[in-house]
């Protein structure tokens, strides 16, 4: 008899499942004689199979006969740490781990491999795994402090919950900070206080078995003077005695905290020893960040003496040199530490990459960064030369990044797309699977590219409402589904905002052209009044509400008391202006002054021919990347994606819009890090002519001064201050420069200087020929 296609995929449908072990009546066995973090194992094995189940699996001693188990035990010594063996038998799973820690990663891997759902614990019948991790340190920093975008509103709870989330992954390190950093003594959102909050996490991260690092800043002025040096004694050790447990403390040299390296290492000898009075196996670390050369080069000094008391050193933010070059450099008995920001966006130490300025403006600094690709990039890169990482979160946004690096951390050639189809299937659920991580992916590639050629944001948007219409009210609640859901619709509505308000400058240009001024004026008023894509903004706000409310994710400074928009309130940044209207009315208004047409005339072409620098010239807008021909880019992101020895797209925001708005050229720059240059290469140009550079230095206001000089050898002008208000500046070009035909422009800072190593930054370049 014919079976109808129907039938015949029941049938395999069926077959499939006879081929998994049913564990719905499973017993849990727990080790014998369990330490805390095996006991933790057995309680998060149990209570996360019932939330996504809602069955109860049963703890006992042994199975009953024909009853399915999944038994936890350890293994015999001499098997690599932290590893284990999870086993598929009969009607048994068995999870091995070589060491307590082992085994609560084994009851985490099993927990990303079961099929959950409402009333199905189901597991497939061929699984046979025996893994070790290949990195010692996996771990991530959670700081309990205002500054973050979320962290400060959760309860001892909700971080227990989060810790047991990353150690499902295999992370074996948390970071703490302490009660004064730079930052706020009190946030609004604070369940308790700092100190009490310090003290459970320590508690919890101690249960799970898993390390406690202290993230503490040397935040005082003078680490020289004795008086100093013994309040510091006395404010850290109140805060090493009251602790658990800590296992590692890591001191920054900045960022905060700024202190000459002779004082701060011999602070931290003395902390070292202060640290164990309370916690004898407790070790020292520190970062050179925001060291100057002359600084950093003592810095080296010290260390290749090899103090015992340091066990060794992080590479973080603004450390001036690569992590291959400290490596080299910092004795080899020292491990390295990788302190990877994944949480910034910008103005950070790993930027998303030729960012468009419509995304910087609106979603800043901290948005829901989902970077799958790009972290794994920055982690095969750079993780060779590390015993292992411990990241750098200001809040939950950066929740995919971190299981990135933890999966990554345990198996550098897991694949990201099986990462991620595991996280949506342990995060969301397995009808969501393939769906949600694909979905990750896309919300990535949102970010590539110019925003208005990009026209998958709108395809993104499709498939995360298709999601969004097929969830149920326990997917509708999950944090994790409604982060993704944000990002898509902001996207989707920032995108359709720039297509807009794009056209809108384009007709005003075209009123311009035909000498209406008004009219020019009245276009650009008309499309900032009408705010398209409504639906699209409305639902941007439900979503922001719903995430405060499930995981106190502070979108809003006036809703929800965020501390700054530019830490992840993008939900303020919303209607931000996506084009150069500011700057266009103020010149209208400008104009209006002039007392005779002719001179009118002369500035309205101005604004017109503006990107045009005559015959035979040149423009680039360097902060646009496909409009700077001319620029030497370096390296490609997979080879320098701290952009340490290449050029980055830097994003500014004006200190005096209201008084003197900027054009939207003005708001990106090229950027130089530390004593690296930007440098741009002409050809063909005439040997005969004579030329002259036009420059807008843009970008933050810093007290660093920027030289110019061509090809090397002739100084364009010598180190000078940036020009403010903003305005093109101009300079002759020598002729002995281009008399080949060529000219290499070249711009630096000063050499060897500390700080966050920003100060180069150049908007637009317009090369004029006489």
């Amino acid at each position: 008899m014919l079976m109808n296609k129907a039938a015949a995929w029941a049938l395999l449908a069926g077959l499939a499942w006879s081929a998994d072990l049913d564990l719905r009546n499973a017993v849990v066995i727990a080790p014998a004689n369990p330490a805390k973090s095996e006991q933790k194992a057995v309680q998060a094995l149990v209570e996360e199979i019932e939330k996504r189940t809602q069955i109860r699996l049963p703890v006992a001693g042994a199975p009953s006969r024909g009853q399915p188990a999944i038994r936890l035990t350890r293994r015999a010594a001499g098997r690599p740490a932290e590893g284990y063996r999870l086993l598929a038998r009969e009607s048994e799973v068995l999870i091995e781990g070589n060491d307590p820690r082992g085994v609560l990663f084994g009851a985490g891997h099993l927990l990303r491999l079961l099929h959950l759902g409402k009333q199905i614990i189901s597991l497939p019948a061929d699984i046979a795994v025996d893994t070790a991790p290949k990195y010692p340190l996996r771990g991530h920093q959670l700081g309990y402090r205002p500054k973050t975008n979320s962290y400060d509103g959760w309860t001892l709870a909700m971080w227990e919950q989060y810790i047991r989330d990353l150690a499902m992954w295999g992370t074996n390190a948390i970071e703490l900070i302490p009660p004064r950093s730079d930052d706020d003594d009190e946030s609004p959102h604070f369940p308790l206080p700092k100190m009490e909050t310090m003290i459970g996490m320590s508690r919890i991260i101690d249960d799970y078995g898993l390390d406690v690092w202290v993230w503490y800043p040397a935040m005082d002025r003078d680490y020289s003077d004795p008086k100093t040096v013994e309040f510091a004694l006395n404010e850290w050790g109140e805060v090493f005695r009251r602790l658990p447990r800590i296992d590692h403390v890591f001191v920054p040299g900045g960022d905060p905290g700024h202190t000459h390296p002779r004082p701060l290492m011999a602070l931290l000898e003395k902390q070292t020893a202060n640290l164990r009075k309370y916690h004898p196996r407790a070790r020292m670390w520190v970062a050179p960040q925001g060291f100057s050369q002359e600084w950093l080069d003592e810095f080296y000094g010290i260390v290749r003496k090899e103090p015992a008391w340091l066990a060794g050193i992080v590479f973080g933010p603004q450390n001036r040199v690569s992590l291959p070059k400290l490596r080299a450099t910092i004795p080899g008995n020292y491990p390295i530490r990788h302190y990877p920001d994944i949480t910034h966006s910008l103005r950070s130490q790993y930027p998303v990459p030729d960012w468009d300025v419509a995304y910087a403006l609106t979603l800043g600094r901290e948005p829901i960064n989902p970077r799958p690709l790009d972290q794994a990039a920055i982690f095969r890169l750079l993780q060779p030369y590390t015993n292992g990482f411990l990241t750098y979160s200001e809040g939950c946004n950066d929740d995919v990044n971190k299981i990135v690096w933890s999966a990554l951390g345990w198996n550098p050639g897991a694949d990201v797309m099986q990462v991620l189809r595991q996280y949506a299937r342990t995060f969301i659920g397995a009808h969501f699977e393939e769906a949600f991580a694909q979905g990750l992916l896309a919300l990535e590639r949102n970010w590539r590219g110019p925003l208005a050629s990009n026209s998958g944001v709108d395809t993104t948007l499709a498939q995360f409402q298709a999601m969004e219409r097929a969830a149920t009210p326990r997917d509708l609640l999950n944090w994790r589904f409604q982060q993704a859901l944000y990002r898509a619709y902001y996207d989707a509505c920032t995108r359709s905002r720039l297509l807009e308000e794009t056209a809108a400058e384009n007709r005003a240009m075209e009123a311009l052209r035909q000498g209406n001024l008004e009219e020019a004026e009245r276009v650009l008023d008309a499309a900032a009044r009408n705010k398209p894509a409504q639906a699209l903004r409305a639902r941007v706000f439900e979503l922001a509400e719903a995430l405060f409310q499930s995981i106190r994710m502070q979108l809003s400074v006036a809703r929800y008391r965020a501390i700054a928009v530019g830490r992840g309130a993008n939900l303020d940044a919303i209607d931000m202006p996506l084009n150069s209207r500011a700057w266009l009315k103020s010149r209208f208004a400008e104009i209006r002054t002039l007392s005779s047409d002719a001179d009118k005339g002369r500035a309205i072409r101005e604004i017109l021919d503006w990107t045009n620098p005559g015959p035979g010239g040149f423009y680039d807008d360097l902060g646009n990347p496909s409009a700077q021909p001319h620029l030497v880019r370096g390296l490609p992101y997979e080879k320098d994606p701290a952009h340490l020895e290449s050029p980055l797209m830097g994003f500014a925001i004006n200190p005096d819009a209201r008084i003197a708005p900027w054009r939207v050229s003005w708001l990106t720059h090229a950027e130089a890090l530390n004593d690296a240059a930007i440098t741009m290469q002409y050809d063909n140009l005439d040997p005969k002519s004579r030329y002259r550079v036009r420059i807008v230095y843009a970008g933050e206001t810093l007290p660093h001064e920027i030289r110019l000089t061509a090809d090397g050898q002739y100084e364009v002008h010598p180190f000078r201050p940036k020009d403010r208000p903003v305005k093109p500046v101009e300079f002759d070009i020598p002729p002995a420069a281009t008399a080949d035909g060529k000219l290499t422009l070249r711009w630096e800072r000063r050499a060897g200087l500390g700080g966050n190593g920003r100060g180069v930054q150049i908007s637009e370049v317009w090369l004029i020929r006489q």
